[in-house]
């Protein structure tokens, strides 16, 4: 062990831990899970203390050498290394101090040693004056979690989306051909294409990457300027608009400064809506593979108009048994997204007064479940989506349907229609046969009036 002090005294660290006093504290006072923050996070907080040192230096407040150790710290730590020292639990302090203080520490102990100092000693590069230097927990916690969603927006989730649209898509024109019994309130319906209703599911997906979009919109909106109350104490001016325009050079990103800081610091209304965004995605989902199980269902005793890849056998006592496995996995991630959305607008309700309060544990679910839903809607699309194949039981089933009777209602009337379904329905036979029996249209007539594929319109 090694003694490090801190403003409340001595503690003891572990002599190979780059962490210190302050995280040290951390450790004994929150052994609560073995929560931890993605590397994601990691990243986008190194990225934001590294670009401030260098804004720091620009402005004359801190040494090129000192800057130059710091800035090689974090980006050492943002490419992957030393994310075993970032050790402090997700329920933490509800500003995240602990584990902006864990980054300071672990930052300035690589610094000093890069520079021939040993481990803790404050007096050569201080985690507090100089790798904070300009910023307050109270502002770089949401503005790392607001970076990391965007970053893991950008690599993970949207490819994925983007995947899964255009599997569906190619499915949708694959199976346009096939005309099956539409179904609303499980009841049989009139016909559709399969391919319309796969087109159904790719417009749902195409619809969520425009409401991702709008997510990302509010996610750059940031709160770094503000340190403590909103109010840029201990802050240059410019400071952070030059922090900001760094980070998005190295990016890709298009962050801009809030207007409001007392808004963007007392409240987490960015992350509850990004949060909404991705509990609307996990319920798109959910209606999409849950159709496909259905229709999937069988084989013999369901709707068996889908045939999906068999991937692993499903029963341990039930020989030759295959389940929809992969739809199952996405499933869970959705109920797992909708979980996550509940304990985010919790949390964006402990806005009290100047600061919110449950920080870490709101950015720990909106990035788990950017990456949930990222994973396994790529995994759904590889492993599901792109293998499925139609079968003859769906257009097996449209001649026998009584809802073709639609149809009839522009020549015979609403009534009389009723008729016909009821007569076909209580003896067994077909519409066709019906109306020969209870109509005076002929055979040919009655055949084209009651094409199925007639009844599909120009999503046909």
């Amino acid at each position: 062990m090694r003694i490090e002090r801190d403003s409340m005294g001595e503690v003891a660290v572990p002599s190979e831990a780059y962490y210190g006093a302050s995280t040290a504290r951390a450790l004994e006072n929150f052994p609560v899970s073995d929560l931890r923050f993605p590397a994601v996070f990691i990243e986008a907080l190194c990225l934001i203390k590294s670009c401030s040192a260098r804004v720091n230096q620009e402005l004359g407040l801190l040494e090129g050498n000192l800057a130059d150790a710091i800035v090689a710290a974090c980006d050492r730590i943002a490419a992957g290394e030393f994310h075993d020292q970032f050790v402090v639990d997700i329920f933490q302090t509800g500003s995240g101090t602990s584990t902006n203080m864990n980054a300071n520490e672990v930052i300035a102990n690589l610094a000093i040693e890069s520079l021939g100092g040993k481990r803790g000693d404050r007096n050569l590069i201080h985690p507090n004056d100089h790798v904070n230097l300009g910023t307050s927990s109270n502002d770089v916690i949401p503005t790392a979690i607001h970076i990391a969603a965007l970053l893991e927006i950008g690599r993970v989730l949207r490819p994925a989306l983007i995947e899964l649209k255009e599997t569906l898509s190619q499915k949708a024109v694959l199976f346009m051909p096939v005309v099956k019994t539409g179904r609303t309130h499980l009841q049989d319906a009139v016909p559709i294409r399969l391919g319309q209703e796969f087109l159904g599911y790719s417009g749902q997906i195409e619809r969520a990457l425009l409401k991702l979009q709008y997510a990302e919109g509010l996610l750059a909106e940031v709160a770094l300027g503000g340190t403590a109350v909103g109010t840029g104490l201990n802050t240059e001016r410019g400071f952070s608009r030059r922090v900001l325009e760094l980070i998005n050079k190295r990016t890709a990103l298009i962050l801009t400064e809030t207007d409001n800081h007392f808004q963007a610091q007392s409240t987490i209304d960015g992350i509850v809506a990004a949060s909404g965004v991705m509990k609307s995605i996990a319920v798109s989902m959910l209606k999409i593979l849950n159709d496909i199980r259905f229709l999937a269902s069988g084989p013999r005793a369901g709707y068996g108009e889908l045939k999906l890849p068999s991937v692993q056998p499903g029963s341990s006592i039930m020989p030759g048994k295959v389940n929809p496995v992969i739809a199952e996995s996405t499933a869970m991630v959705c109920a797992q997204v909708v979980g996550n959305d509940a304990v985010i607008t919790l949390a964006g309700q402990s806005g009290n007064f100047e600061l919110n309060v449950m920080l870490p544990v709101a950015g720990y679910n909106l990035l788990q479940s950017i990456a949930l839903l990222g994973h396994s809607s790529q995994n759904f699309s590889r492993r599901c989506v792109n293998d499925i194949e139609a079968t003859d039981r769906g257009p097996e089933l449209v001649s026998k349907g009584l809802s073709l009777c639609t149809a009839l209602v522009p020549a015979i009337g609403y009534d009389q229609a009723c008729r016909v379904s009821k007569h076909a329905e209580s003896t067994g036979c077909s519409i066709m046969e019906a109306a020969l029996d209870l109509t005076e249209l002929d055979e040919s007539k009655l055949a084209e009036i009651l094409d199925p594929a007639r009844m599909t319109g120009e999503g046909g």
